[in-house]
């Protein structure tokens, strides 16, 4: 017998009116749109200690920390560069935030002034433009 309060693998759930199916979904990838996404999958992969799995036909690359375990950032090509503040963004908690950026910042990162003020978190962007934070220490 289903629970009251919620609908099996084939009865709806969820408001009236709404026919929702309970599911499963795993968190795949994050995608990253790259005017040169070979270039920018394998920066990510450096500042993250991740490797690339896939190089499809197409352009896209995609990066995890090992073949087996997701998400996964999955780089794709386009025509177009980026013109506004990212909508969605990485934040990274290195045990060290000042030796983290400066690494970053060697690698090709640079410091990006998006209006945060006077905040704890360093702002950065990757070499296409992408923001990212790079967090202090949990407990700092």
């Amino acid at each position: 017998m289903a629970d009251p309060g919620r609908g099996s693998a084939t009865e709806p759930s969820g408001p009236p009116g709404r026919n929702l199916i309970d599911m499963s979904s795993v968190w795949e990838s994050l995608t990253v749109d790259a005017r040169d996404p070979a270039r920018l999958a394998r920066w990510w992969a450096e500042a993250l200690g991740y490797q690339v799995v896939t190089e499809e036909p197409d352009g896209a690359v995609e990066i995890r920390r090992s073949a087996d375990r997701l998400p996964g950032l999955t780089f794709v090509p386009v025509g177009d560069d980026k013109e506004t503040k990212n909508r969605l963004h990485i934040d990274l908690r290195p045990d060290d935030q000042e030796a983290e950026v400066e690494r970053l910042v060697d690698m090709g990162a640079r410091h990006v002034d998006i209006g945060q003020g006077d905040v704890e978190w360093t702002v950065l962007a990757d070499p296409e433009g992408n923001e990212f934070c790079v967090l202090r220490q949990r407990g700092d």
